[in-house]
């Protein structure tokens, strides 16, 4: 089978600064996540969508992987990449750019699945790419319900249910995959932010209140309880 030519619908110049800035402040979300995927990113492992390298710099400090590696669409990251994670292996394009041969124990990909166009095509390409009993962990943005002018600034194609997310995993070759909601108190500051009052920015010191307080308590209840039937985001991990 031939593989898919990923496209990716990029965001705005200024959709991406704000995001940027906003994600460097919200360092308790990103523990989080890395925390989540702890026990699946180990051995040799891919990031997706790198950016910046923020969630590759904390995977490197959380999970201590033995070999990291990224590829990024957008060139102009690539240099403050290879700073934030000095030694890994980089490439500029999508993961049709790496070197066929090459091959992964786990890939992972945060907010990135849904900027491209055909996510069926992209994940049966991740699929091939990771060794026998490899894992794909993601984070997606959930709940439809939720699709604002921001997610549009963004350049998202979708927000997903939990059915439609599980369906894609297993028509791309995935046996097993599981997924959850996260970030319930999240999906209330979206709704109420950027769908009802059509905001269309981040505010860095709203970012970070809510980081530092609000989200530790939350994130507490919903780890403890494994209470969280809503989310802002869906979490998946994905057996090959």
């Amino acid at each position: 089978m031939v593989e898919q030519q990923t496209v990716w619908s990029a965001p705005s110049g200024a959709a991406e600064d704000f995001e940027f800035a906003a994600l460097s402040e919200a360092r308790n979300y990103r523990g989080a996540i890395c925390r989540l995927f702890a026990p699946h990113l180990s051995g040799d492992i891919l990031e997706v969508g790198a950016g910046i390298g923020q969630m590759l710099g904390d995977v490197v400090t959380i999970c201590r992987p033995t070999n990291v590696a990224a590829v990024e669409p957008d060139s102009r990251f690539i240099p403050a990449l290879r700073a934030a994670v000095p030694g890994a292996e980089v490439w500029a394009g999508s993961e049709q750019d790496i070197p066929s041969d090459r091959r992964f124990d786990a890939i992972y990909a945060i907010n990135v699945l849904e900027h491209i166009a055909d996510d069926r095509a992209e994940l049966a390409n991740w699929n091939k790419r990771i060794k026998p009993n490899g894992t794909v962990c993601l984070l997606v943005p959930a709940r439809p319900e939720l699709y604002a002018a921001i997610d549009a600034d963004f350049g998202h194609h979708r927000r997903y249910t939990k059915k439609e997310l599980i369906g894609k995993l297993s028509e791309a070759g995935f046996v097993s995959a599981k997924v959850k909601y996260f970030n319930m108190v999240g999906y209330f500051a979206w709704l109420i932010n950027f769908r009802l009052l059509g905001k269309r920015n981040f505010d860095r010191t709203s970012v970070r209140t809510f980081d530092r307080l609000i989200f530790p308590v939350c994130r507490f209840f919903e780890s403890t309880t494994r209470i969280c039937p809503f989310g802002q985001s869906l979490v998946a991990i994905a057996k090959r």
